[in-house]
């Protein structure tokens, strides 16, 4: 199909994406792009259960004007790394040292079946290779597709900062014991329970303004930065919109290394 579908295929595929649990995969899309991605038509706030804000407007990823059409918001077609890097008012969560080499950016949804198997399959190896030895820094930033995937995303930024990435950890690999097609806030309180987050702290956060703006405001940018889906990376500024195995990364990873060294000699 080389990405190409006809209006429509695309209005059917978008009903198919906005009825699944955890968004559409592209093994259903576009096999050339594995990342969950946004439904084609939105559903409701990411964030809010019942929420009766006004919907977005629709959004294509694989239409040709996907770049500037989605809520007439302005996509940077080049950003540099100072553009990526660019925080609001929630603290950037990282792993692996401030001043390492290469900067990795991981967008993920806690509902994205790609970024479960990337955690369980790529991530250790990539943590012992490349974080823990100090040549990358990798930033986690949340992409919640779907209202299941944005109640657990606040509860994972209502967690103690020095549980969140074992949280995100759990949410992923529990996948199963949580994640439907209805919101069931009992199964997702479950998981942040594991490291401690009390029923009373979780429906609080729930509707904490504050924090829900301020995880909208990282997906917002991360649109504007031109991510469609999870999961996509950053390397340094580059963009790769598909899942990456450990030797993509390690090809990746390693030129940027290979162009600092050469720099540096230079």
């Amino acid at each position: 199909m080389q990405g190409y579908f006809r209006p429509a295929k695309r209005a059917v595929l978008a009903i198919v994406c906005a009825l699944a649990a955890a968004g559409c995969s592209s093994d259903q899309l576009l096999q050339a792009n594995s990342v969950t991605v946004e439904p084609a038509q939105a559903t409701g706030s990411a964030y809010a259960v019942g929420s009766t804000a006004s919907l977005e407007p629709p959004f294509n990823p694989f239409g040709d004007d996907y770049a500037s059409d989605y809520g007439r918001r302005e996509v940077i077609a080049k950003p540099s790394l100072d553009d990526v890097l660019k925080v609001g008012s929630l603290p950037e969560m990282a792993l692996g040292r401030k001043d390492a080499p290469v900067t990795v950016v991981k967008y993920a949804s806690l509902t994205c079946p790609h970024c479960r198997r990337f955690q369980m399959k790529v991530f250790p190896t990539f943590k012992r290779e490349y974080i823990d030895t100090g040549k990358v820094r990798l930033i986690v930033r949340e992409f919640p597709i779907g209202r299941s995937s944005g109640n657990a995303t606040i509860a994972l930024r209502c967690a103690p900062a020095s549980k969140y990435f074992i949280l995100y950890d759990k949410y992923l690999n529990q996948q199963t014991r949580w994640v439907s097609q209805e919101v069931r806030l009992d199964k997702i309180h479950a998981v942040a329970a594991q490291v401690g987050l009390s029923r009373s702290q979780f429906d609080a956060c729930l509707k904490n303004q504050d924090l829900i703006q301020g995880l909208k405001w990282v997906k917002d940018r991360g649109r504007t930065l031109g991510i469609i889906g999870t999961p996509n990376f950053f390397i340094q500024n580059k963009l790769v919109k598909k899942v990456l195995g450990i030797e993509d990364l390690r090809a990746l990873v390693d030129a940027e290394l290979s162009a600092r060294r050469t720099a540096v000699a230079n």
